[in-house]
């Protein structure tokens, strides 16, 4: 943002797996995420941690002249029905998709609470398990546990993947193929880019079942069948 302020850009803060978590700045200031860039974005699609019944997101800004503008853009660019003053699109939430929200939005601090403890409870289940990585805590923000994802260490991850199915455990691997192998890229050329980290990642990582009902009969049988395969290679 600093940045941002000092050559006149708007940041746009993606902010789809992390409704409600807090960012901490240097003097102890805390702000949610998705109002800290000029204008922030979520998702509403049902595995988010606040989901819709279907297909849904938001944009959100503290800025009232730019709120006015994006309100327009996303409704055919109209401020009156049928006057056009903006080449538009039509992203209209649905209502009952709103209907919904807003009545999971009063229970949000919930979810994120039962998140948090199904992401302590595998933190502790793991934590001595050199193969296994838990995800990382940051001490200037807190956390929401969109995913629960672990790296893995001199573990075949598609092996584990696949013995998870087996006992009825959905775990996922997502993004196996990153942004710069994509097809769709291929005319720029993105995979002669060098970077070794994310392809170092996409073929460790795997993320356990994650939501606000896991309960602790659950959450012991997932961790033992990961440890059961984890510690057999």
């Amino acid at each position: 943002m600093t940045i941002a302020r000092e050559f006149n850009l708007y940041v746009v803060e993606d902010n789809a797996q992390a409704i409600g978590a807090e960012y901490i700045f240097s003097n102890g200031k805390k702000k949610k995420t998705g109002t800290i860039g000029t204008i922030g974005t979520t998702s509403f699609y049902p595995s988010k941690n606040l989901a819709a019944f279907g297909d849904g997101g938001a944009l959100y800004t503290n800025d009232d002249e730019l709120a006015t503008r994006l309100k327009m853009i996303v409704n055919h660019g109209q401020s009156k029905r049928y006057y056009h003053d903006l080449v538009g699109c039509n992203s209209r939430l649905d209502s009952i998709q709103a209907a919904v929200l807003n009545e999971k939005l009063k229970h949000l601090d919930e979810y994120i609470q039962a998140r948090g403890q199904a992401a302590n409870f595998y933190d502790k289940a793991f934590g001595d398990c050199h193969k296994i990585k838990v995800p990382f805590r940051a001490p200037y923000s807190t956390h929401v546990f969109h995913q629960y994802t672990l790296i893995l260490e001199n573990i075949n991850r598609n092996e584990l993947n696949k013995f998870l199915a087996d006992e009825k455990i959905p775990s996922m691997i997502y993004y196996p193929v990153p942004a710069h192998r994509q097809k769709m890229f291929s005319h720029f050329n993105t995979a002669s880019l060098h970077m070794p980290v994310t392809d170092w990642l996409t073929e460790r990582v795997i993320s356990l079942p994650m939501h606000t009902e896991l309960d602790e009969e659950q959450l012991n049988y997932i961790a033992y069948k990961v440890l059961q395969f984890v510690n057999g290679q």
